[in-house]
């Protein structure tokens, strides 16, 4: 054998040897990463402040696809929330995971609240929001301090606060759900439609009027079209409006069209210019929405935004059509948790009491409450 097919030789030789203890390094990295996986939190990085171990019994029945359901928590509505979750996670089979928007004043007295009832099991996860990233946004009105609450725009960021999640529900904390959320969470959306709403013109809805506000249920209800830069988005005045309260978001497709960034823009828009109607009695947040979503989204169905509940303390629908509806929504002044709403008494089933003490319904006979 000549010296050159030798050194060849050796050189195949080491090759060899050098794959193989690359193989050998290789196995011993993938068990590690397989034991390190397997101890670790599945949730990976997601800042989850509790998620309780759920009995057995009660895994088994539940579905393992996980629902996103985003909900804002503020101190003076806590009940609301209490309710509004009580009444999802147990009417459905469905993994519910709940991300409640709140602030710093509230987190605690929310999470005595869940750890110590019922909703003990309820899987959630508390995210703070920041209100400083409204800062320039938001309008200053003494009138409306109610409607420009900080929470009040965290939906406009629900792919900042949901990172991991490629579809959500959003729900505001004045409903009662009395199906599957996963019915919801399964609507249908159209290819480039980044959510579905509920049309203010379907038919649990136009035969109503808001008394002294105005049509609600077109855009001229929500914006001055006497303001040039209104006017040059050629959107119809009498285009059907529609309730931001109940939707349900894909996320993916939310980011790709920058939704996030084009409602910052018209709420900047607003501050310099009150591009909103003066007759406005909805929620400040609809009107940068109706902007931005102007016919590029889609439908839920009807039943489940039963909406306007709480724009009177009478009662607009038959016994019924709210035990027929899916989801019951108490938007308007009179809160179900509040002195005077309607059906107010079909909410109620859903409430738990505070433990801590609280919070408590306002009722003509405030005692016999406090007492239960």
């Amino acid at each position: 054998m000549t010296f050159r097919k030798v050194n060849i030789f050796i050189l195949a030789l080491a090759v060899v040897i050098f794959l193989l203890i690359l193989h050998h390094n290789f196995l011993g990295l993938s068990d590690f990463l397989k034991r390190e996986l397997s101890d670790s939190n599945a949730l990976g990085l997601q800042p989850i402040d509790f998620i309780p171990e759920a009995p057995q019994n009660l895994i088994e029945k539940r579905n393992e696809r996980e629902i996103p359901v985003v909900i804002t928590a503020s101190e003076d509505r806590l009940g609301g929330i209490i309710a509004a979750i009580n009444s999802i996670y147990h009417n459905t089979k469905s993994n519910v995971m709940f991300h409640i928007i709140a602030q710093n004043n509230t987190v605690d007295h929310l999470r005595s609240w869940l750890s110590n009832t019922v909703l003990k099991n309820v899987k959630y996860q508390i995210i703070d929001f920041d209100p400083h990233v409204l800062e320039g946004k938001m309008p200053v009105d003494s009138e409306q301090t109610d409607s420009i609450k900080p929470l009040t725009f965290a939906r406009f960021y629900l792919p900042n606060l949901l990172p991991y999640s490629e579809k959500a529900i959003y729900v505001d904390d004045d409903v009662i759900v009395q199906d599957d959320i996963f019915e919801l969470y399964n609507t249908p959306l159209k290819p480039g439609h980044a959510a579905a709403f509920s049309d203010d013109c379907d038919s649990t809805t136009n035969k109503f009027a808001v008394r002294g506000a105005g049509n609600q249920y077109n855009y001229i209800g929500f914006l001055d079209y006497k303001k040039e830069t209104i006017r040059k988005l050629a959107m119809k005045a009498s285009t059907c409006s529609f309730n931001p309260g109940v939707f349900v978001a894909n996320l993916t497709e939310w980011k790709l069209k920058n939704i996030t960034n084009q409602l910052e823009k018209w709420m900047k828009l607003n501050v310099i210019e009150e591009l909103y109607s003066k007759t406005l009695a909805g929620n400040v947040a609809t009107p940068p929405l109706l902007i931005v979503f102007y016919k590029q989204y889609s439908n839920i169905d009807p039943l489940w935004n039963v909406r306007h509940l709480g724009s009177s303390a009478g009662k607009r629908y038959s016994p019924q059509f709210v035990k027929a509806a899916k989801l019951l929504h108490w938007n308007g002044h009179f809160k179900p948790w509040g002195r005077t709403a309607s059906y107010s008494d079909v909410w109620e089933k859903w409430y738990i009491p505070d433990p801590t003490g609280k919070f408590n319904l306002i009722r003509r006979h405030s005692e016999a409450y406090k007492a239960k």
